[in-house]
C-alpha cells in the first residue's frame, strides 16, 4: 500500500540516486536547480534552505511516496502566483527500478486526493517535456489533460529541442 509523507532531509540521498544519469536529471527538471550531477546536499539545500527556489515564502511542499520497503517516489506541490485554488505538481520522479509498475500513477492519485480533498484547490497543473512520453502517459492515465498553449516554452538541452507540454486536471474532472 502506497502512502505519502513530507520530505525529510535524508530522502535527498534516494532522490539523487534515482536521478543519477544526466538525461533523467534533465527530464526531471533538474536544470532549474543547477548543473548536473545532482547531489543529496544540493537537493537538501534547495529544499530546506532555499524553499525549492520558490519566489513566495512558505510555498514549497515536497512529498515522498513510500510503501513497506521504503521510498518509491517523490514530487513537490506549490501554489501559483499566490492563488490558493491552483496548485502545481513538479519534480516528479519514481525509483527507476519500479517504473512501469503503477507506482507513479498511485503516487499522483494520492497527491491529487490531498490537493482536492484536503487543500481544497480547484485545479492542479504540471509540465512535462515532449521527449518524456512515459511520464506524459502516466499523467494522462490519472486524468491530466493538455492545456492549449499559444507559445509553448522550449529549451535547448544538450543539443536537443525540448518543449514543455502543460497539463491540468480540475476538481470536476478528478476521479478518486
Amino acid at each position: 500500500m502506497l502512502r505519502l509523507r513530507q520530505y525529510k532531509s535524508e530522502d535527498s540521498v534516494k532522490i539523487a540516486e534515482w536521478l543519477s544519469d544526466k538525461r533523467s536529471y534533465n527530464t526531471w527538471g533538474g536544470t532549474i536547480i543547477g548543473e548536473y550531477p545532482l547531489t543529496a546536499e544540493l537537493i537538501n539545500d534547495k529544499y530546506m534552505n532555499e524553499n525549492g527556489l520558490c519566489e513566495e515564502p512558505d510555498n514549497f511542499y515536497p512529498w515522498i511516496a513510500f510503501d513497506e520497503n521504503g521510498p518509491v517516489g517523490h514530487f513537490i506541490m506549490r501554489y501559483l502566483h499566490g492563488d490558493n485554488k491552483c496548485l502545481r505538481f513538479g519534480w516528479v520522479v519514481v525509483d527507476p527500478k519500479l517504473r512501469g509498475k503503477g507506482y507513479g500513477k498511485e503516487m499522483l492519485r494520492l497527491g491529487l486526493k490531498y490537493a482536492f480533498e484536503i487543500l481544497g484547490v480547484d485545479s492542479v497543473n504540471l509540465g512535462v517535456y515532449d521527449i518524456n512520453p512515459d511520464a506524459y502517459h502516466c499523467y494522462k492515465a490519472v486524468g491530466f489533460t493538455e492545456v492549449d498553449m499559444d507559445n509553448p516554452i522550449s529549451y535547448d538541452i544538450d543539443g536537443e529541442k525540448w518543449t514543455i507540454i502543460e497539463m491540468e486536471i480540475t476538481k470536476e474532472a478528478y476521479n478518486e
